[in-house]
């Protein structure tokens, strides 16, 4: 039997309402830390300024964005505060306050917001799957997977719907729904961790549940990265068949090529030269696929570079394809 959590005093909300309500917070610990970037930090150590530590013992910081973007993401940050402060207590006020701020970077303050959710609501599965996911991004992965578990068990039974986009895409549809994304962070969450048997329980349901051209392109993706380790490589070749000639591709068009080139319809130069100058999300889920499809062949010493070369985008640390990278390594050397 699930004992219930306490619900906040008002109090307590409103010391939540007054934090999140704070700008960028100062960037000045990063900068003071930079000369300092190339010494590790012990495991679970998060230094002032941070929002984590990555699997091989750096200090991650909020990725700096174009003014632009900043101050359009804060603005919309202004207005999920707004409809908090006016209900303080209701489910999707709580869930958009903690997506905005983690698009800003401040992933930390948004895993407190869905931790105040689960607190107020504690059947409702998109606080699980949400902080789950930024558990995932602060490399607590042991957490991500207890909360997306709990989430699946809330999920089953119940009708899917679809999430809308906080970032829309550029033809402004919405491509996963609430179960897809469950399946989806738990099955990303083992892979991270090395377990490959329970990814792949994870992504086959994640695949059932895939309605989208990119929801399950994405989620072939991983099915093929999962079953080359495990060495079952006709079911492999399966699963990429299905997805082959796909047009119809709105965010997935990078794992689409990474499936491409393990079917020999495309090369490692043609992805490697297709990326730009500056890293962006797109060329390191790229990147990172590239390294594995050499790894998955034999070619394990040029996969490494691949991934060693992708930790110089730090800007990019929140990504899953530089996290993947990260864990590749963290293994090789024993973290």
């Amino acid at each position: 039997m699930r004992i219930p959590l306490p619900t906040p005093a008002p109090l307590f909300m409103a010391l939540l309402l007054t934090c999140v309500a704070c700008g960028e917070p100062d960037r000045a610990p990063r900068e003071a830390a930079a000369a300092d970037a190339a010494a590790t930090v012990a495991p679970g150590a998060v230094p002032d300024g941070a929002e984590a530590v990555s699997l091989l013992g750096r200090p991650l910081y909020a990725p700096l964005l174009p003014d632009s973007l900043r101050e359009d993401r804060e603005a919309r940050l202004a207005e999920a505060r707004a409809a908090l402060q006016a209900s303080p207590e209701d489910a999707d006020a709580l869930i958009w306050m903690g997506r905005r701020l983690a698009y800003l970077g401040r992933y930390r303050e948004a895993i407190d917001v869905y931790g105040q959710g689960i607190a107020l609501h504690p059947g409702d599965a998109r606080f699980y799957r949400h902080r789950g996911h930024r558990y995932i991004t602060v490399r607590r992965l042991d957490d991500a997977v207890t909360d997306l578990r709990r989430a699946a068990d809330l999920v089953e039974g119940t009708e899917d719907e679809v999430e809308p986009d906080g970032l829309p895409n550029a033809a402004n549809l919405p491509t996963s729904t609430l179960h897809f994304n469950v399946w989806y962070h738990l099955g990303l969450a083992h892979y991270l961790k090395g377990e490959l048997e329970q990814a792949l329980l994870a992504f086959n349901e994640c695949l059932d549940v895939s309605r989208h051209a990119d929801s399950v392109i994405a989620a072939t993706y991983w099915l093929n990265n999962i079953l080359r380790r495990l060495g079952m490589q006709e079911r492999a070749r399966e699963a990429r068949a299905r997805v082959r000639g796909e047009q119809d591709v709105i965010e997935s068009g990078s794992y689409l090529d990474v499936l491409l080139l393990h079917e020999g319809e495309r090369t490692a130069d043609d992805l490697v030269g297709a990326g730009s100058a500056e890293p962006t999300l797109a060329s390191t889920t790229t990147a990172y696929g590239v390294g594995n499809w050499h790894f998955v062949e034999g070619r394990r010493e040029r996969a490494y570079e691949i991934w060693e070369g992708m930790l110089a985008a730090e800007d990019q640390w929140a990504a899953f394809g530089y996290l993947a990278a990260e864990a590749e390594l963290a293994r090789v050397q024993g973290r």
